[in-house]
């Protein structure tokens, strides 16, 4: 689809991607699971940069959640390797395509060296305009949840002051914008504890297509489809 062509959709403001079928991709392949994420991440640039390119101001992407640590230990090793490398040397590619970096997570369990690049990541492309890349990182819905009324608590708030937006305060990456649109990508078509607070009134898409094979073509198809939804919020 020419740019023209999808400037004139309505596109959401706020896409979240969860990254299925990295492994299954490379079993097919022949290769190992690790080159499997390794391509996972290069579709990651390729689809986030056509997305903002579309109009997308905020993408949110299922790296790695909080249930993925029963993997392997040389799966998640890996994991966190490339995670540690995106933070640090893809930084000049984050400045030059004018892309804000945030973790949207817990730093728990992730490692001090991590965490130090995921900090320095942030405040580094804290300026950047031309859209906001969450990477959902050691993340989990229910325990985004959970941490938000653990500080609300902490603060001595009173029961009956808990309100949504109060929650809303206290999560993860609090300000930004509900999620408009969700894709699951590999054929499995359920949330597996993504953005439950955030996507509460998203539309959900899915495609059978693993996540290193999704293409730009298939995301502004689904921009399309998105456009034609009527979404009524509950009223």
């Amino acid at each position: 689809m020419a740019k023209a062509e999808a400037a004139a959709v309505a596109v959401p403001r706020h896409l979240g991607l969860i990254l299925d079928g990295n492994r299954r991709w490379a079993k097919e392949h022949g290769l190992p699971p690790m080159e499997g994420h390794k391509q996972g991440y290069e579709t990651l640039k390729a689809i986030s940069d056509s997305a903002f390119e579309s109009g997308v101001e905020y993408v949110s992407a299922y790296v790695f959640s909080t249930e993925n640590w029963n993997r392997s230990r040389d799966e998640v090793n890996y994991l966190m390797k490339l995670m540690l490398w995106i933070f640090k040397h893809e930084l000049s590619n984050f400045m030059k395509h004018g892309i804000r970096l945030r973790l949207m997570g817990s730093k728990i369990r992730l490692g001090k060296a991590l965490v130090k690049a995921i900090i320095q990541a942030e405040e580094k492309t804290k300026l950047n305009d031309r859209g906001t890349l969450l990477l959902c990182l050691n993340y989990g819905g229910q325990q985004e949840i959970v941490d938000a009324m653990k500080e609300i608590v902490a603060n001595g708030t009173p029961a009956k002051d808990i309100t949504p937006e109060l929650i809303e305060k206290h999560l993860y990456a609090p300000g930004i914008p509900p999620v408009d649109l969700i894709i699951r990508t590999s054929g499995e078509q359920r949330l597996s504890n993504f953005m439950l607070w955030e996507g509460a009134y998203s539309e959900l898409m899915f495609t059978d297509t693993y996540w290193p094979d999704f293409t730009s073509d298939e995301l502004q198809k689904m921009f399309v489809e998105y456009a034609q939804r009527h979404r009524r919020m509950g009223k």
